[in-house]
């Protein structure tokens, strides 16, 4: 096998983690806010969207705030940990992350109604996803040996 085919590999397979990860950390909060924190009615489900949606309508600010955490969180922690593992490269790992979060968001910002004060978040996934890049990269910066 080549060396650089094993860089590679190691790179897709920790931009894969960062996103399983960071999707596992999304969904765990998601869940705490559907159910524990603002619990859904009996009888509704994630998967009626039109009990889902009459659901959402009734949440407070507050809820929504968990969800954007959830979100963010996602990009920044899944990116993070792509940066992390990944061989090289860290923010860009970090960017493709938060770039797929961000699609992840698009297409719930447009199944799903929020309140519009929402769509702020969408920009905010690339910085967290880049800032946990760059903290990676100012890190492995600090690791190299003087020349």
């Amino acid at each position: 096998m080549l060396p650089g085919f094993n860089l590679v590999l190691r790179n897709i397979g920790a931009t894969l983690l960062g996103l399983f990860v960071g999707s596992l950390f999304n969904g765990a909060l998601i869940s705490l806010n559907a159910f524990v924190l603002f619990p859904m009615p009996a009888g509704a489900s994630m998967e009626d969207p039109v009990a889902f949606q009459a659901y959402l309508d009734t949440l407070p600010t507050a809820a929504f705030l968990v969800v954007m955490v959830a979100h963010l969180g996602q990009a920044s922690l899944g990116g993070w940990i792509a940066a992390r593992l990944g061989s090289s490269r860290p923010v860009l790992l970090a960017m493709i992350v938060g770039s797929l979060s961000l699609l992840g968001g698009v297409i719930n910002m447009v199944t799903i109604k929020g309140p519009p004060w929402f769509y702020v978040e969408l920009p905010l996934y690339l910085l967290v996803a880049y800032t946990a890049g760059n903290i990676e990269a100012k890190r492995r910066a600090g690791l190299k040996p003087p020349a």
